[in-house]
């Protein structure tokens, strides 16, 4: 599956969502790599995973994983150990662009390895 078709696949104003958050962030981090992973749209730069979004019940929620140390107080830190962060989206008008942007600008460079998460045994280090 495209991350085209995954956007298709869902209602009306949870496409636009989509879209709208798959726009931005390629135009933002047009130097990443892009894949549906584990079900759901994903960016990977240097094949450490940065963004993507997903389908909850109600909503669209985007995730960074590296969002918790954005100091972002719009970002809601996720549970447990790793450092990802997100945001929830029921209608496109919920998304402020400015917000969006610099998130994505940050997502370049505060980066947490998820790459090596395995070989390290759950161990994350801090890139960049």
């Amino acid at each position: 599956m495209s991350i085209q078709e995954f956007n298709e696949l869902q209602s009306n104003e949870d496409q636009k969502i989509c879209v709208v958050l798959m726009k931005e962030i390629g135009k933002h981090l047009p130097e990443a790599e892009s894949k549906i992973w584990h079900g759901h749209p994903v960016w990977f730069l240097d094949q450490n995973p940065t963004v993507g979004y997903s389908k909850l019940k109600d909503c669209i929620r985007l995730m960074f994983w590296s969002g918790a140390s954005f100091d972002e107080p719009e970002l809601k830190q996720g549970t447990g150990k790793f450092k990802d962060a997100s945001c929830r989206y029921t209608s496109v008008e919920e998304i402020n662009l400015y917000d969006l942007q610099r998130w994505l600008e940050k997502s370049k460079i505060i980066q947490w390895d998820y790459k090596n998460i395995v070989k390290k045994k759950g161990k994350l280090d801090r890139l960049k």
